[in-house]
């Protein structure tokens, strides 16, 4: 049995899939899956499905950690007649400029992980927190680290480098990009033959896009961190660098009050005096409120921006693919996007009904145990 954990700030997503018996495709099978929110607070949640999305556990928790989460989890599975996980693999969003592929965790890898922490301070702590809880947990189970990075490892330097010295950029600083594995999981799907010149739109609380060539990533919105590229639910996205000295100089600002600032107090959030919830956003704008306008329409100009950036980098323009929670079920976001796309050839009004425009599910966590089957068979052999 394979376990898929894919965490973010307050949240954990799980999926136990099996490998003993793969589906048509070859991929290891679902046997449950299961999300819980709201960890650090008192109202955190706990909810499990099977395979064929009957629920199975929706029960209320306090879980102060992901490890608290994640042990949960594991005893609500094994109630439930849940086989043990031998595998698992889990999600990390930053490797660092010396993580460069999906693979096994051991104490080097560990190490390396723990040296990379100034890359992403908000998620690399926490990550390995987790390993260390699951390591516990389940002591006789073998981990992999699958990197959000990895995917993007195909940008040629000319994408990857930032127009600073060479000094800076051998500390590591350079584009490195992330929803990898989201990115990942689409191209799959759109194998054995992907089109020549696609755009990929990750839109979620993190926003990202990436340009693909033949399936291989040739750029992507996000940089050296997850707070780059375009407006998020709390991210400021891509910013003129005067903007941080301004703040330096004339307030005093502290790095730790910057990394606030633009990480948890910006994006659509901060334009729209708090809502971050894009569903939200919308019926607000509906209704009238002008700063709910104002941030959706910042969204998604800076998205239809990059769209058309990356057509023209790419030669044109055969699909665009949009996923994440915005992206997949905001049909007024996408077609907001979509209008003055008309000179790449999709239809503006009516993008659902464009040849040229897909709308995809993110499988981040199917990805994750494809990874780990992958590896842990050319392991075995």
């Amino acid at each position: 049995m394979i376990l898929a954990v894919n965490s973010g700030s307050s949240s954990l997503k799980v999926a136990l899939y099996s490998q003993s018996d793969n589906d048509r495709d070859g991929d290891p099978v679902l046997v449950l899956k299961g999300a819980a929110d709201g960890i650090g607070s008192t109202n955190g949640r706990l909810r499990i499905e099977d395979a064929a999305g009957a629920r199975k556990l929706d029960e209320a928790y306090q879980l102060s950690t992901q490890g608290e989460a994640l042990e949960q989890f594991l005893n609500a599975i094994a109630r439930l007649g849940g086989h043990k996980p031998s595998l698992i693999g889990h999600r990390i969003v930053h490797g660092g400029p010396y993580l460069r592929d999906h693979q096994i965790i051991d104490d080097d890898l560990i190490r390396k992980l723990e040296a990379a922490a100034h890359f992403a301070p908000l998620h690399i702590p926490a990550e390995v927190a987790l390993i260390r809880e699951t390591e516990r947990l389940l002591p006789d189970a073998t981990q992999y680290a699958c990197f959000d990075t990895v995917f993007h490892r195909t940008m040629p330097e000319a994408s990857r480098r930032y127009a600073l010295p060479d000094r800076i950029y051998q500390m590591g600083v350079e584009r490195y990009g992330f929803h990898g594995l989201s990115y990942e999981s689409i191209v799959h799907r759109l194998e054995p033959t992907p089109l020549a010149r696609v755009v990929c739109a990750h839109l979620g609380s993190g926003a990202s896009l990436a340009a693909l060539r033949n399936g291989q990533s040739v750029d992507t919105s996000m940089g050296m961190t997850p707070t780059g590229g375009i407006p998020m639910a709390t991210r400021t996205g891509d910013l003129d660098p005067g903007i941080l000295l301004f703040l330096l100089r004339a307030q005093q600002t502290t790095a730790d009050e910057l990394d606030a600032l633009f990480n948890r107090e910006s994006g659509f959030g901060g334009l729209s005096g708090g809502q971050t919830d894009m569903r939200l956003l919308e019926q607000a704008a509906v209704g009238g409120d002008a700063r709910a306008q104002l941030a959706i329409e910042v969204f998604a100009q800076a998205a239809r921006k990059q769209i058309g950036a990356y057509a023209a980098e790419l030669g044109g323009l055969d699909l665009l693919v949009f996923t994440g929670g915005i992206g997949e079920h905001s049909i007024s976001m996408r077609n907001r996007i979509c209008s003055g796309l008309e000179f790449l050839g999709i239809t503006s009004g009516e993008p659902e009904k464009c040849s040229k425009v897909r709308v995809m599910t993110s499988q981040e966590e199917l990805q994750i145990a494809r990874i780990v089957f992958s590896k842990s068979s050319k392991l075995a052999q």
